[in-house]
């Protein structure tokens, strides 16, 4: 069915949060994506914040590449660039991270990195999804106090979950009536619609079992308790806005500099965690990315003047790459002449050595001393800000990048030259500096953006 003809070719939008983490945000997400894509729609998926899972399956569900919008990492003029990719489609729908309004202390490049944000600086209304186990009417005081937290944002309507009985419903809308809060929908409790976890969050996307059937159960479930013709009435068009050509000249803002011309990228059920904007502004700079897999003992391209190992689950294949000799010694011959980096997973496949969950070491490439185990879990998670002590690929020496940390590593021994001056986002330093040896270097952050100096490939 095509798209309603007042529905134009714009950056027209909605944001999916909660009130908390755990409300159930990603399969209604999941379920209106698909819905509204059965249907005919163009929908461009968004995630607010740093997340590389949700993405995978929003992508999976819409049919189109997911971009994160993150305010304490990008400026308005960067979240403008990404909004206008989605330029031609018919309705962006963008799941929010954590609770509504939360972020961190100290904002970043245009705010907190809360979702709360993202609508605010888009105009797009908030659908905020509420897990209403073991309440009633009170979750209509939650609602209302979502609603008033911040006068400029929209809160639009709620979409009820985890409903436990026709009553239940009753109660819960009577008390939304109460605080003139229209309710968008009620899911019923259904176990067997969850989406299966692992310990960064959901199982990616590409291991799933039966993906596009479980999309297509979410948005049955979504056709069936949701009124979607209501939801996509509420879409309105960004107050960031701007021509897919643009260019930015906000001079806050550093430009995705490629990390070389032909850029061999580790790609794999290892190596999957790279942000899909850097990719877009790498190839929009005129770069090419040859991808390849370790995990089938494939080494980079030697045509390729930069490897880049992204993050992932290198632990859950640990077994796999220490015997992949063919990869481990290419990518150490590559490393004699040209620049290799790692980021998180990647740069623990670098290091000398990986201790699995059942306290296994496994050797790895040897490229860089770094020792991890994860043997004693220990959460690591927060954004970063790191100042270059060298140059590393894509920035000069003295660079400030702005980027994400999250994982359960221990790290053993970090012995090479650190890379960077890293803070947290209240400007705490901390431990994890990354290092560099020769011409390889990694770090436990993801970059998401730079704010300059920049330049050259930092070979």
């Amino acid at each position: 069915m095509p798209a309603p003809a007042n529905m134009t070719p714009s950056r027209r939008g909605l944001i999916i949060a909660a009130p908390r983490s755990g409300s159930g945000k990603t399969t209604v997400t999941l379920g209106i994506q698909r819905a509204l894509s059965r249907r005919g729609f163009g929908v461009q998926p968004f995630k607010c914040g740093p997340d590389y899972i949700d993405p995978a399956f929003h992508a999976a569900a819409a049919g189109r590449e997911s971009f994160n919008l993150d305010s304490w990492a990008f400026t308005d003029a960067q979240l403008a660039e990404l909004l206008a990719r989605g330029s031609d489609a018919d309705i962006a729908v963008a799941e929010g991270s954590m609770g509504l309004f939360d972020g961190v202390a100290q904002p970043g490049a245009s705010g907190d990195g809360s979702n709360a944000d993202i609508a605010a600086a888009t105009g797009w209304p908030v659908v905020l999804v509420i897990d209403v186990s073991g309440q009633a009417q009170s979750a209509a005081a939650i609602a209302l106090g979502c609603r008033l937290f911040r006068d400029d944002i929209t809160l639009a309507g709620v979409i009820l979950n985890r409903v436990a009985s026709p009553r239940h419903d009753m109660l819960l809308r009577k008390g939304m009536e109460k605080a003139g809060i229209p309710v968008l929908g009620a899911m019923p409790k259904r176990a067997d619609l969850i989406l299966p976890e692992r310990h960064l969050g959901l199982v990616q996307a590409g291991d799933t079992a039966d993906l596009a059937a479980r999309l297509d159960a979410l948005a049955d479930f979504a056709e069936a308790h949701l009124d979607l013709d209501a939801l996509t009435a509420l879409a309105t068009p960004s107050r960031l806005d701007m021509p897919a050509h643009a260019i930015i000249t906000d001079t806050a803002t550093a430009p995705i500099v490629p990390p070389g011309q032909r850029i061999a990228l580790a790609r794999d059920a290892a190596f999957s965690f790279v942000y899909p904007h850097l990719l877009a502004g790498w190839r929009a700079a005129g770069a090419e990315i040859i991808p390849f897999s370790p995990l089938t003992d494939e080494g980079p391209d030697p045509a390729c003047d930069v490897a880049w190992l992204p993050g992932g689950y290198p632990e859950l294949h640990a077994g796999r790459l220490a015997v992949a000799a063919k990869f481990r010694a290419a990518l150490r011959d590559f490393a004699r002449t040209r620049p290799v980096h790692g980021e998180c997973g990647g740069y623990m496949t670098l290091g000398a050595g990986l201790v699995d969950a059942e306290g296994a070491r496994h050797e790895m490439v040897g490229l860089l001393g770094l020792e991890t185990s994860f043997a004693k879990r220990s959460m690591h998670l927060g954004y970063r800000l790191a100042t270059l002590h060298e140059a590393a690929p894509g920035h000069a020496a003295g660079a400030l990048l702005r980027g994400h940390e999250f994982h359960y590593t221990t790290i053993l021994a970090e012995p090479d030259a650190p890379l960077a001056r890293v803070v947290d986002a209240n400007g705490k330093e901390v431990p994890e500096t990354g290092s560099r040896r020769g011409h390889v270097s990694g770090s436990f952050f993801h970059l998401i953006s730079a704010v300059g100096p920049h330049g050259g490939n930092g070979a």
